[in-house]
């Protein structure tokens, strides 16, 4: 699922983002939603969010539960 709708992410979601100094390699990291950073409902570079770690980043993909 990919993630630049507000309404499907959430604190305590698992996703993948993609930080800003890996956007030209594409690598992404995989963790927990802490805090959505993004307030419009939606984003074309994906929802901006801090992972529990503190990792900021867009989401670019949505774990499936």
């Amino acid at each position: 699922m990919s993630g630049m709708e507000r309404t499907i992410i959430r604190p305590g979601l698992r996703v993948r983002i993609i930080q800003k100094h890996h956007q030209g390699t594409g690598e992404l990291t995989e963790g927990v939603v802490r805090d959505v950073l993004t307030k419009s409902l939606t984003h074309p570079h994906g929802i901006k969010v801090r992972l529990e770690d503190g990792t900021v980043g867009r989401v670019k993909y949505v774990e499936e539960a």
